[in-house]
């Protein structure tokens, strides 16, 4: 699975990395949990690409409230275009997470404690997960509620560098793959087919401070390497 994130790239980074211009105030994240606004790209009406900040936990749009526990952070490949919850968005909203890591969690054998890592794609700067996302309006409140878009990211079994760590892990494009994602057009096949593990020998990690477990936390101190 993949609860926690960072996204730290300054505008320039971003511009260049995702081809997109940033006209938001973005400030770094060390500590993107869920339930919080993050940016997400996708495309707009002129086909071009455009950073937004959506609600990460996908609400679908028949839901009856907005979830206040368990959000839909996570989104299976394996079962993504079958899932009610998913498989619509699958098909006509499909977004890019950009981020520059994750975190993932696991038991030291000794002491039974779990223990923070915080992985990466070791050649490459920033990277995006692959990412649905959904716009949902209070039923309640009718027409003039507010409409909240959220998002879910991809996860794949882990590759051989985080399956010690962890058995899943979000799905991280290849540069060249992020405009098939993207496109309306492309067939449900060829997107299944994106919904791969990252490469295990481009594949980096090492350990964080426990400091990373509260989402009250969100700074540096959070993605320094533990020596």
């Amino acid at each position: 699975m993949c609860g926690r994130y960072s996204f730290t790239l300054p505008p320039d980074a971003i511009r260049e990395l995702f081809r997109v211009m940033t006209g938001l105030n973005l400030r770094p994240r060390y500590n993107i949990a869920p339930t919080q606004e993050a940016p997400v790209i996708g495309l707009d009406e002129t086909g071009e690409r455009a950073l937004k900040m959506y609600r990460w936990g996908l609400v679908p749009r028949w839901s009856k409230t907005l979830p206040t526990s368990a959000p839909m952070i996570n989104a299976r490949a394996e079962s993504i275009a079958e899932k009610p919850a998913f498989r619509d968005a699958f098909r006509k909203r499909r977004c890019l997470v950009p981020a520059d890591g994750f975190f993932e969690w696991n038991k030291d054998k000794s002491s039974g404690d779990r223990r923070p890592w915080r992985i990466f794609a070791a050649d490459r700067p920033g990277f995006a997960f692959a990412g649905i996302w959904e716009a949902w309006r209070d039923p309640a409140g009718g027409a003039d509620a507010p409409v909240i878009r959220s998002f879910a990211i991809v996860t794949t079994a882990a590759n051989d560098r985080v399956a010690p760590i962890h058995d899943r892990m979000p799905v991280i494009l290849a540069r060249a793959d992020e405009d098939a994602w993207l496109a309306a057009g492309t067939p449900a096949e060829r997107l299944q087919a994106l919904l791969v593990p990252y490469p295990p020998e481009l594949t980096g990690y090492y350990r964080v401070d426990a400091r990373v477990n509260s989402v009250r936390n969100d700074d540096p101190d959070c993605i320094k390497p533990l020596e």
